[in-house]
C-alpha cells in the first residue's frame, strides 16, 4: 500500500516539478522577447527621442549626441610638438606654394617669391572632428574644423615690371575653415588604407595684413589688391574642394582619386526682373558675374545693361564640373558703376545635385545680400537662368544642343560635305565656333488664364504680340472683348535663324478704344523645344498681378551648323 502511495506522490511531484520548469522556461523566454524588443526599439531611438526620457544633466560626461567631436587632447598634443611640426611643415608648404604664386603672379609683378617663410609659434587649434557616412565608394571620409589666428613670419620678395623690388611682410593671419581627409582605398594591409586624399572643404573665414618693410603698401596703386587676390586665387585654385592633393601611403596607381571633370554646365542668363536700384538719379546698370570655382579665369561675366531694373541678357555660359554632388553654381548681380567699384544688388545659387541630367531647368531665382546669411527679408529682385547638366558619357541618346558634336541629318550633310560635295578639311572644322540651328517656330497661343482687370467694369480686352527678340518679327492675335480668360487657339510661325541665341517674347496687352494698356509679358528661350521638338506649358505673366499664358511650341529643324 505504501509502495503505491509513494509512487502516486513521486508521479505528483514529478509533475509539478516539469510544470514548474516549463512555466519558468516561458517566462524566461517572454522576458528575452521583452528584451530583444526593448533593445530593438533603443536601436531605432532618435536624439531627440532619448532627451525626452532623460534630460541631459543626467547623461554621463562621456555620451556626446553630435557627430562633431570635439578635440581637446590633440590641440594639448599639437601645441607640445609644435615647434617640430612648424619647421617641416614651413618648408614643405613653401616648396608647393610659390609656384602656385607664381602661376597667378599679378601682371604688374615680374616676380613674386618667398623671401623667409614660417609659421610662428601659435600653433592651430582643431574645434571638432567629423565623419562622414560611407557613400559606397570603400573609403572613409573625416572632416576637421580648424581655426587658426597665427604670428608668422612670412616676406614675399617681389619685383614690379618698373624693376622696383619690394620686401612685403604678410602678417596677422586669421583663418578658419574645414579640411576634408578621404582615406582610400580601404586595404587589409596596415594601416588599412592605401592613400588620404585632402582638401579645404570649407573657407569661412581668411583675413590678412600685407605692409611693406620700410615703406607704405598703398603708394602703388593696386598692389595691395593684386596680391591679395593672387593669394586667394592659389588658395581657391590648389587646395579647396573639389581640388584634392593625393598621398600616397601604399604602392599603387592612385589616379582615379585626382580631380577630374565629370560634365558641362550649360548655363542661359535669361533676364532679371525688380532689381533693386543703387543710383540716386536714373537706374542700376546691372551686370552679372556667374562662376562654380571663384577663379579669376572661370568667372564669366555678362554684358552690362544700361539704365534698367529689369534687364533682359539672353546670354549662354559654359562651365566645367569636377564633383556634380557637392558644387553649386554662383550668380551674383553687380551695379556697373564706371570707373568706381560696381556695387553688389543681390547673388544667388544653385546646387548642381539639384539638376536632372540631360533636363533644361528653367529656374527664377531670389536674390539675397549674401550666401552664407540667409535672414534676407528685403526684396532684391530675381533672376531667371536657364541650366542644361550634361555629364561625359551620357548615354539614352541624350545629345547636348550647345556641343560641337551636336548634329541632325541636315547638320551632318552640311559638316560632311560643302556645296560641291567635296569634303570640308580637317582646318576648317576647328574654326568653328558656335552652334547655329536654324528652323521653324510654331506657336499656338491657347488661352490665358486669371488675367487682372483693367477696365472700369472689371473685365479687359486683351490681345497678345508674338516678338522674336533677334529678327524683330512680330505676330499678334485677334482681340478677345471682355474677358479675364481669354480663348485665342491661334498658331503663328516664325523662321529662326539662330534658335539656341533667339528668345520669343509674348506681351499681353488691353485693347482700348484710344489706345493700349500694357498688362505683362512672359519671355521663352528655344532650348527646350529644340531639345523636345514639341511641348505645351503653362507660363506665368512676368509684371503683372496675376495671369498665365497656356502654350503649345514646335520645332521643325531646317539647317544646323557651326559657324566658322
Amino acid at each position: 500500500m505504501s509502495f503505491f502511495f509513494g509512487l502516486a506522490l513521486g508521479f505528483v511531484v514529478g509533475l509539478a516539478i516539469i510544470i514548474g520548469f516549463v512555466k519558468c522556461e516561458n517566462a524566461r523566454s517572454n522576458r528575452r522577447s521583452h528584451l530583444a524588443t526593448t533593445v530593438a526599439a533603443f536601436a531605432r531611438m532618435t536624439v531627440a527621442d532619448s532627451r525626452k526620457i532623460l534630460p541631459s544633466e543626467f547623461y554621463p560626461s562621456w555620451v556626446v549626441f553630435s557627430q562633431r567631436q570635439k578635440l581637446t587632447w590633440l590641440n594639448h598634443h599639437l601645441t607640445k610638438i609644435w615647434p617640430y611640426v612648424n619647421e617641416a611643415a614651413s618648408e614643405l608648404i613653401k616648396a608647393n606654394v610659390e609656384p602656385v604664386l607664381e602661376q597667378y603672379r599679378p601682371v604688374i609683378l615680374s616676380s613674386l617669391k618667398f623671401s623667409r617663410f614660417t609659421l610662428g609659434t601659435v600653433a592651430p587649434q582643431f574645434t571638432g572632428v567629423s565623419i562622414l557616412e560611407d557613400d559606397g565608394s570603400g573609403g572613409i571620409t573625416m572632416e576637421l574644423e580648424m581655426n587658426w589666428d597665427g604670428n608668422p613670419s612670412i616676406i614675399l620678395d617681389i619685383k614690379t615690371r618698373l624693376g622696383v623690388s619690394l620686401p612685403v611682410q604678410v602678417k596677422d593671419i586669421g583663418f578658419t575653415g574645414i579640411f576634408r581627409l578621404i582615406f582610400k582605398p580601404l586595404v587589409n594591409e596596415f594601416p588599412c588604407f592605401g592613400a588620404v586624399s585632402f582638401s579645404l572643404r570649407q573657407k569661412k573665414k581668411l583675413d590678412l595684413t600685407l605692409k611693406v618693410i620700410g615703406g607704405d603698401i598703398s603708394t602703388i596703386p593696386g598692389l595691395q589688391d593684386a596680391i591679395e587676390g593672387t593669394i586667394r586665387d592659389a588658395i581657391e585654385d590648389s587646395i579647396t574642394w573639389p581640388v584634392r592633393k593625393v598621398i600616397p601611403i601604399l604602392p599603387g596607381d592612385y589616379s582615379d582619386l585626382e580631380l577630374k571633370p565629370v560634365g558641362i554646365l550649360e548655363v542661359k542668363l535669361v533676364q532679371a526682373k525688380e532689381l533693386t536700384n543703387k543710383d540716386l538719379i536714373g537706374k542700376s546698370d546691372p551686370f552679372a558675374e556667374l562662376y562654380i570655382r571663384p577663379i579669376r579665369d572661370r568667372i564669366k561675366t555678362s554684358k552690362t545693361i544700361n539704365n534698367e531694373l529689369n534687364p533682359i541678357w539672353n546670354e549662354h555660359f559654359e562651365f566645367i564640373v569636377e564633383d556634380s554632388s557637392t558644387q553649386h553654381l554662383v550668380v551674383k548681380i553687380f551695379d556697373n558703376e564706371g570707373l568706381q567699384a560696381s556695387e553688389l544688388i543681390g547673388c544667388t545659387q544653385v546646387q548642381l545635385s539639384e539638376l536632372q541630367p540631360g533636363k533644361v531647368k528653367d529656374v527664377w531665382l531670389k536674390l539675397v545680400k549674401d550666401l552664407e546669411v540667409q535672414r534676407d527679408n528685403k526684396n532684391r529682385g530675381q533672376v531667371h537662368l536657364e541650366l542644361l547638366y550634361c555629364p561625359f558619357g551620357m548615354e539614352n541618346g541624350f545629345k547636348n544642343p550647345f556641343a560641337p558634336t551636336f548634329s541632325m541629318t541636315s547638320l551632318e550633310k552640311v559638316l560632311k560635305s560643302g556645296s560641291d560635295g567635296v569634303a570640308e578639311n580637317e582646318q576648317a572644322t576647328q574654326r568653328r565656333r558656335d552652334v547655329i540651328i536654324r528652323g521653324v517656330l510654331s506657336v499656338t497661343v491657347i488661352s490665358a488664364e486669371d488675367l487682372p482687370a483693367v477696365d472700369l467694369m472689371g473685365k479687359a480686352d486683351p490681345y497678345i504680340v508674338l516678338t522674336m527678340k533677334k529678327s524683330e518679327a512680330k505676330n499678334k492675335t485677334r482681340v478677345v472683348n471682355d474677358s479675364l480668360n481669354p480663348v485665342w487657339n491661334q498658331t503663328f510661325d516664325f523662321v529662326v535663324e539662330d534658335g539656341l541665341h533667339d528668345m520669343l517674347i509674348l506681351e499681353v496687352w488691353d485693347h482700348d478704344t484710344f489706345g493700349k494698356d500694357y498688362m505683362g509679358r512672359c519671355i521663352l528661350t528655344l532650348t527646350r523645344v529644340i531639345l523636345e521638338g514639341e511641348y505645351k506649358d503653362k507660363f506665368q505673366v512676368d509684371g503683372a498681378k496675376s495671369g498665365w499664358l497656356n502654350l503649345n511650341l514646335k520645332w521643325t529643324p531646317q539647317l544646323i551648323y557651326r559657324d566658322s
